[in-house]
Order: structure tokens, then C-alpha cells, then sequence
């Protein structure tokens, strides 16, 4: 019977990122449904427009998510009443600069005044095949260097490679959530730092007598 051994390597690779994602939200409250969802709609607009003039080009700009409701509010021997109405909804925004990030941020914020939310933003590559291949790499190495420790351990040698799979791995870096208005709508740094992509790789060795 063959003699094998399983190892499961993982290891990550990093760089500096190059794509800035924001989730930008617009919420407006007002006294009709109809009011709200008017002004809700100028307003993602206007910040759409002002994101556009910053560089973002359409392919990066997509609305996701449409809620109007009524805003509830409890009355003291009367239950709940309608105190008013609100229409939300979101803008996900991909900047392809780090440094266009900050003005592109500020212009939003500015254009969606007090009815923007900044719900949150994350920082990746617009194309992750060279940091990942080196993570795969890494990962290659660290099975094999596991494989070759056990072997050892076992009085063996590696011998052919008998199956190789790929293990999920986690995605983009977690966004950083948040909440903003809008008042002298100045810049704010982006920095930049590093993020890292993983890889991870199940290897399976045939086992040589020593």
C-alpha cells in the first residue's frame, strides 16, 4: 500500500494598495413619502455628479439598495403615529487613485450635505494577480517545508506530488465603518499602508522510504 502524507499550507503576501472603495449613503427624512424620495433622489444624484467631476468614471459608480418608510414615533395613549418619512439609499464607489481618495471624498461629502452618510471604506488592488501569486507561492513553500519536517520525523523522504487543492481564502480587507455630515467638507487623509491577500494550498506527498 503507497504511503502518502496531507499538508496544508498558508501564507500571505502584501502591497501597497492601489483601489479605494467607498460606501456612500444618502438618507433624507421629510414630512411625505413623496418629498422624501424626491429629495433623496437630488441629493445621490448631486453626489454622483460632483464624484464624476472628481475623476470616478461611470463603470465605478453603481447604486445599491432603495428604502422609503415611514418614520414612527410612539404617542402616549394614541400608539404609534406617523411623524414623517424617509427614502435612503446607497452609492458604492471604486477610486482608482490613492491619491485622488481624499479630494473625491470631500467633493461627495460636500454636494450631499447633511443628508450623506459615510458608511464605509476599504482599500485594495485593482488587480490582485501578482500579490496573489506570490501568497501562492508562499503557501507552496510552507506545505512543502511542513511535508518535508514530518518525512523526516517518519524516517522518509517526499516522493511525488499526488493531488493539489486550493483552499478558500478570505477576501478583501474589512472596510473600516463610519458616519459623517457635512459642514466645511475639508479633505481627510487616506492612508494608504498595506494590505495583504492569503493563499492557502493542500498538498498531497507520496511517502519514500528514508
Amino acid at each position: 500500500m503507497k504511503r502518502t502524507i496531507t499538508v496544508t499550507g498558508t501564507a500571505s503576501a502584501k502591497a501597497a494598495p492601489d483601489l479605494v472603495t467607498l460606501t456612500l449613503g444618502v438618507e433624507t427624512r421629510r414630512d411625505s413619502a413623496a418629498l422624501a424620495y424626491s429629495d433623496a433622489g437630488h441629493a445621490a444624484g448631486a453626489v454622483a455628479a460632483s464624484l464624476r467631476q472628481a475623476g470616478v468614471a461611470d463603470v465605478d459608480l453603481q447604486t445599491s439598495g432603495l428604502s422609503l418608510r415611514a418614520d414612527l414615533v410612539w404617542v402616549e395613549g394614541q400608539g404609534q403615529k406617523v411623524s414623517g418619512y424617509i427614502a435612503s439609499t446607497n452609492l458604492l464607489v471604486a477610486i482608482r487613485s490613492q491619491a485622488d481618495a481624499p479630494a473625491a471624498l470631500a467633493a461627495a461629502v460636500a454636494a450631499g450635505g447633511d443628508d450623506i452618510r459615510i458608511n464605509g471604506i476599504g482599500q485594495g488592488f485593482s488587480d490582485a494577480s501578482r500579490v496573489t501569486a506570490a501568497a501562492q507561492e508562499a503557501a507552496w513553500a510552507d506545505a512543502e517545508r511542513r511535508a518535508q519536517q514530518y518525512a523526516q520525523l517518519a524516517g522518509a523522504r517526499l516522493g511525488s506530488v499526488v493531488t493539489v487543492s486550493q483552499q478558500p481564502t478570505p477576501g478583501a480587507p474589512v472596510p473600516v465603518g463610519g458616519m459623517a455630515r457635512a459642514y466645511a467638507a475639508e479633505a481627510m487623509p487616506v492612508e494608504a499602508g498595506e494590505s495583504s491577500v492569503t493563499a492557502s494550498v493542500t498538498v498531497e506527498w507520496e511517502l519514500l522510504a528514508g
